[in-house]
């Protein structure tokens, strides 16, 4: 099973399309900064992708409403 679920981001994001966007801004920032808001023991994925998407699930991620 996927973690976090697509149904739990989607119930914090609204939509698709936003989420990809906001996962891909993240990633970015990740890869550019190497800050994660998490440790390394907490994050179930090894990937920056993944990470992003537990950051959203656990609200440390949030989208500004003037970025839509």
């Amino acid at each position: 099973m996927i973690y976090p679920s697509i149904d739990k981001l989607l119930n914090k994001i609204g939509s698709k399309y936003l989420l990809v966007n906001l996962v891909s801004k993240r990633v970015r920032e990740i890869e550019k900064t190497e800050f994660y808001q998490l440790k390394e023991n907490e994050y179930r994925s090894k990937k920056d992708i993944g990470r992003a998407l537990e950051e959203i699930s656990e609200d440390l991620v949030h989208l500004k409403k003037q970025e839509i």
